[in-house]
């Protein structure tokens, strides 16, 4: 059974930092392509980073709205996908989710169906 478990969210105010984590358990979660999506209220969920490969070898795709502030990073010893958030905006205001394909990833994308295992969710609020 895979698992994927965020944690990292909370309360923060215009400017500030959060990191996110996403521990993959079982087998296969943590070694396919890994992307965070994110949902507001009242909006769809949208792709937010995405991350597939290691190392030097790794590609990362970002949405237009996050990039410069927001990095994505894998640590694969520990199956455990980082989301490190700066520069907070109250339009971040959202559930964070952390979504895997399974093995092999067939592409590096923002598409939802193309991911297997999405975690529960995490909470981010930024306060003006």
């Amino acid at each position: 059974q895979e698992q994927l478990v965020e944690s990292g969210g909370g309360s923060v105010q215009t400017g500030g930092s959060l990191r996110l984590l996403c521990v993959a358990s079982g087998n296969t979660a943590g070694r396919g392509c890994m992307a965070w999506f994110r949902q507001a209220p009242g909006k769809e969920r949208e792709g937010v980073a995405g991350i597939a490969g290691l190392g030097a070898f790794s590609r990362r795709i970002y949405a237009n709205d996050v990039k410069g502030r927001f990095t994505i990073s894998k640590d694969k010893a520990k199956n455990t996908l980082f989301l490190q958030m700066n520069s907070l905006k109250p339009e971040d205001t959202a559930t964070y989710y952390c979504a895997a394909t399974a093995v092999p990833c067939s592409g590096l994308s923002f598409t939802q169906s193309h991911y297997n295992y999405w975690g529960q969710g995490t909470q981010v609020t930024v306060s003006s």
